[in-house]
């Protein structure tokens, strides 16, 4: 027999002995359950057959079971397909089969996306996957020359997001900042203009279905 229950049977006896009339032990027996992590089984009715269920509550469990069930269920509804575009990648994410399916205009934005960004900001960097969500799209890199990683935003967190450990600060720095920040513009103008026109599209989806 392990401590644990041990002790719920020094407290069933404690019961018994004394009837539940004594007001000091059945405060004891309150400390020594919250000291132990002892819980009490919960009757409990099921509304479809009124039937009595017992229930064992112990509410950490109940809330780390919530957790863990509401993060499964959204990975679940978030669907997402990957296409290899001239080098890139391009990931769709959604809820359903049609939100994950590619246009050529999504094609041609990405494709003049990375030629764009090499012609005005650097041809030496390394691509990360661009993915578009129903609200935001983010792209992300490296650019090699710094040893920095960017990130571009659309959506409820909008901006130009760089990481380094460390990076030296002079005019060769500034400029590319600034040529990050300017590409950013038109990044942002391209991206909106195919989640706009992703949106536009839905109703007529649905209706061919």
């Amino acid at each position: 027999m392990n401590k644990h229950d041990e002790i719920k049977n020094l407290l069933e006896a404690s019961r018994k002995m004394l009837s539940g009339n004594n007001k000091i032990l059945k405060e004891d027996i309150k400390s020594i359950k919250k000291k132990y992590g002892i819980f009490e089984q919960e009757k409990m009715k099921d509304i479809d057959t009124g039937a009595e269920i017992t229930k064992r509550v112990n509410v950490p469990s109940s809330v780390e079971t919530d957790i863990e069930f509401d993060t499964e269920t959204k990975n679940k509804k978030d669907k997402q397909q990957a296409y290899r575009i001239s080098g890139g990648v391009l990931t769709m994410h959604g809820k359903d089969q049609k939100d994950l399916q590619i246009t050529s205009l999504e094609k041609q934005s990405f494709q003049e996306t990375m030629d764009e960004f090499v012609a005005e900001v650097s041809d030496m960097v390394d691509f990360k996957t661009l993915n578009v969500y129903e609200d935001s799209v983010e792209w992300s890199g490296k650019l090699i020359e710094f040893d920095m990683e960017f990130m571009y935003r659309i959506g409820e967190t909008n901006g130009v997001y760089v990481d380094s450990e460390m990076v030296k600060v002079d005019q060769e720095f500034d400029k590319m900042i600034d040529k990050l920040r300017q590409f950013y513009e038109k990044f942002k103008s391209k991206w909106a203009k195919v989640i706009a026109q992703r949106k536009r599209t839905e109703p007529n989806q649905e209706e061919e279905q």
